[in-house]
């Protein structure tokens, strides 16, 4: 008879069940190689996401200057939907038989988009960094979407596509609006 108590069995440790990099075998219709390599692939954006994410909250503290409010507002929404992106990203590696990259560390590790200044940079510079990113995401999406589908995968090609690039393009044109030039008033 074991004895009961309500005292949390705490510091557990135990080894892995599943490593990062393998998938498990679903009844999902798709070969080992197509979930595999999927897999692979949604991590990477994964991780870029993930790191957009962090990338737009920075700029969201740190804004400047007279377009501040509107900026720190119009960040925070961008980095909202690309939390929501990081979720249907980690939910479809999963539904493959994956292990989502869920450490911000190892994100790190993974991401193409460069490292910001640790301190505050110009708002045009920050608008510049965001926009690289996206156009990372972008490139990698899209290549990853062609070769799934490819490879059979239809939900993580239409994730890739009608999630992550849609979502992507509408940021990027927000954004790049703000680099636009124009006279305050009449010419």
């Amino acid at each position: 008879m074991t004895s009961r108590t309500s005292q949390p069995r705490l510091h557990q440790h135990a080894p892995e069940i599943q490593e990062f990099g393998t998938v498990t075998q679903l009844p999902i219709a798709l070969s080992h190689d197509a979930r595999q390599y999927s897999s692979q692939r949604l991590n990477r954006v994964l991780a870029d996401t993930q790191f957009l994410y962090a990338l737009y909250k920075k700029y969201h503290w740190g804004m400047r200057g007279p377009t501040a409010y509107q900026l720190h507002l119009l960040f925070d929404k961008h980095a909202q939907e690309q939390l929501e992106l990081v979720d249907a990203l980690a939910e479809r590696v999963q539904m493959l038989g994956g292990v989502a990259v869920g450490d911000p560390r190892h994100a790190a590790q993974i991401t193409g988009v460069p490292r910001p200044p640790d301190g505050i940079e110009p708002v045009r510079s920050m608008l510049s960094g965001l926009l690289d990113a996206h156009e990372t995401i972008l490139a990698d999406a899209r290549d990853a979407a062609a070769r799934t589908a490819e490879l059979g995968d239809d939900g993580t090609q239409d994730l890739l596509v009608s999630q992550i690039v849609r979502t992507g393009e509408t940021q990027v044109w927000f954004l790049a609006e703000h680099l636009v030039d124009t006279p305050a008033a009449g010419a």
